[in-house]
């Protein structure tokens, strides 16, 4: 028996599979019925204990763990279809819904806008990149942006949420799970590091290094070529240049952007450090209510699962069974609850979609907490 042989047997078995499935598909659809009719509940969580133990059993010791893979999925496509069939429509796509009608077509020119940092930093640059006249306020911290979004202050928030090199801004993570808002946009702003010092200085003789966090790590290449330097963090880049500025000395410099150095009055004693040079950074636009603008084509939200097996497993099987590509996936413990997690994710997935909708009406029955954090578009 040659290899085409054996495929013609998988083409036969195959076959039969897809006319089982429809089969076990259409009975799917008369209980879901049936569920709507009784209002009986889509997810049984028991039933579905036993049936996977069941399979498993069946399958024999080898083939048990694949068993309950394939059967696993086949549970996630038939709960997707039974939502679909029972069309029910959950209080979070009515507020979407909501948003998206009462949202003014034109995105803002000239809003009060919040920033972290001070004059010329990173956020800023994007903010007026987002805004066509933003009036900017400055916030010494990422919490004091989202504070003032929460209390009135401004209308919207920039906020770094990622970088190519360093990757995850993980204090913004961590504080969307204690704030109440909505993300309204996001930007990838190219970064361009550069080594800032007062006029005069030299090189050699740097002794001290002010920046960010995130941009020290962006630029470690350039840093571990330097001996005797002493690095120090900073709250912003932006922050740094101001400080190196008016020191009055000219052994300390600063990892900034050129923006900064004609506005602080530095001179560049190295271009471009950063070690990758298609370095950006993505910001997210954030506002207190939920503004969904004509385009939006990605969403974010925040699952909170438990740390068993198959927890994130089965959020993905839905995703996939919906055909919802994710381009990004974050976790970040839950303080004060062992070994459960806050998993953020971004999707690819337009606001008119039928997976959109049915996936804003499945997200109860997938995790034990979500939050929807908003739909928008991406600027370059």
């Amino acid at each position: 028996m040659d290899i085409q042989d054996l495929r013609k047997e998988i083409d036969t078995i195959d076959d039969q599979i897809v006319q089982l499935f429809t089969q076990r598909m259409d009975v799917v659809a008369r209980i879901a019925d049936y569920k709507k009719a009784n209002n009986s509940p889509i997810f049984v969580p028991a039933r579905e204990r036993e049936k996977l133990a069941d399979v498993a059993q069946k399958a024999g010791p080898e083939m048990a763990n694949y068993t309950r893979v394939l059967y696993s999925m086949l549970f996630e496509l038939s709960r997707s279809y039974q939502s679909k069939r029972t069309d029910t429509v959950s209080a979070l796509y009515d507020r979407i819904t909501q948003a998206i009608n009462n949202t003014p077509k034109l995105f803002p020119q000239a809003p009060m806008v919040a920033c972290q940092g001070v004059e010329g930093a990173y956020s800023q640059i994007a903010g007026e990149k987002i805004f066509k006249n933003p009036f900017i306020l400055y916030f010494k911290n990422f919490e004091g942006v989202f504070n003032a979004i929460e209390q009135g202050l401004c209308q919207y928030g920039i906020l770094p949420i990622e970088n190519s090199t360093a990757g995850s801004v993980k204090k913004v993570y961590d504080l969307m799970v204690h704030h109440s808002f909505s993300i309204v946009r996001s930007f990838r702003l190219k970064i361009d590091h550069n080594l800032l010092a007062l006029p005069g200085s030299k090189l050699e003789d740097i002794r001290q290094v002010y920046s960010h966090e995130q941009a020290i790590n962006q630029c470690g290449e350039f840093l571990q070529k330097l001996t005797g330097i002493q690095i120090i963090p900073v709250e912003n880049t932006a922050v740094a240049a101001e400080m190196v500025a008016k020191s009055g000395r000219t052994d300390v410099a600063a990892i900034s952007s050129r923006n900064c150095a004609e506005l602080y009055g530095l001179k560049v004693l190295a271009p471009s450090i950063q070690d990758k040079g298609n370095n950006y950074t993505r910001f997210i636009c954030i506002s207190k209510n939920m503004e969904i603008y004509p385009g939006s084509d990605k969403t974010s939200i925040m699952m909170v699962l438990n740390h068993r097996p198959g927890a994130l497993y089965r959020v993905m099987a839905r995703l996939y069974a919906l055909g919802i590509n994710v381009t990004k996936l974050e976790s970040r413990p839950l303080p004060d609850r062992d070994f459960e997690f806050m998993f953020y994710f971004d999707l690819d997935t337009s606001i008119y979609s039928e997976e959109f909708v049915q996936l804003m009406c499945e997200l109860d029955d997938l995790c034990e907490e979500f939050k929807y954090l908003g739909s928008y578009s991406e600027v370059v």
